[in-house]
């Protein structure tokens, strides 16, 4: 994993700020940006909403060729996972290393990144709350996360990736 947090250093300058829920005037910040997003419910509606881009992308289609619905499902388990909901893609669909395993041999190119950027970008407007501080930080998530499955997708199918560590983290702040 320590190849890939290099990139981290282009976000410290994003500008740390408050954001809330709840309403009528009692102004409590969400403890985490799954539950900001909705919890579960609200990343899959994100997941269903930017699959449904994809699959009809001439650029991003080919790549996901070998897709099945379930793969939404994992989808937003991961995400929930990740912006600090329950543990369920570690406990069980093998965690981080099963996630970076998925995208081995896949040629992941920076153009296909690019415009699986400008999906999600799409579909957090789509999705999300209404609100400019979780949609960055989530889609600064996706910008840091799709650099390293690029990475990681040009190591060809058994690649031996050696621990990446646990199943990472973002938060208000970024990676946590």
């Amino acid at each position: 994993m320590r190849p890939f947090i290099g990139d981290i250093e282009e976000m410290k300058h994003y500008e740390r700020t408050d954001v809330v829920s709840g309403g009528r005037g009692d102004a409590v910040r969400a403890e985490t940006l799954a539950e900001a997003v909705g919890g579960i419910e609200g990343l899959r509606r994100l997941s269903n909403s930017f699959y449904d881009g994809v699959l009809s992308d001439p650029l991003l289609a080919p790549v996901f060729a070998d897709f099945s619905r379930t793969h939404i499902e994992h989808v937003a388990v991961w995400l929930d996972e990740i912006f600090g909901g329950a543990t369920r893609y570690t406990d069980d669909l093998g965690g981080h290393q099963a996630l970076l395993k998925s995208h081995l041999g896949m040629a992941i190119t920076e153009e296909q990144r690019l415009r699986w950027m400008e999906l999600m970008s799409e579909a957090v407007a789509k999705e999300l709350p209404d609100d400019e501080v979780l949609r960055r930080r989530v889609i600064e998530y996706f910008d840091w996360g799709t650099r390293i499955a690029r990475d990681v997708s040009a190591d060809p199918v058994g690649t031996d990736l050696g621990d990446p560590g646990p199943t990472p983290r973002w938060g208000w702040d970024g990676l946590v």
